[in-house]
């Protein structure tokens, strides 16, 4: 199967990213290179902190919107669980 990731990077600046990717180690990377998205080449990504795995590009897609919606303690939380 083909699956695609959702991730959320720690910045430099305590900001964290939300995107989605087929390769979380390689998009990291690009990331890190400046040759990721605009937020990052302004918060310089410090690491990876939580991934999900997901079955197509449409679900990581509404998983993304889903949390970028969502303020900073709850995305701590997510992360929090993850780690436990």
């Amino acid at each position: 199967m083909n699956y695609w990731y959702l991730y959320i990077l720690l910045c430099k600046n305590n900001k964290l990213y939300t995107g989605i990717t087929k390769d979380v180690e390689a998009r990291f990377l690009l990331h890190k290179e400046n040759k990721g998205a605009k937020f990052t080449q302004k918060n310089k990504p410090i690491k990876v902190v939580y991934v999900e795995k997901l079955n197509s590009f449409s679900e990581a897609r509404r998983r993304e919107i889903q949390i970028k919606k969502w303020n900073r303690s709850k995305k701590e939380s997510l992360i929090k669980e993850d780690t436990k």
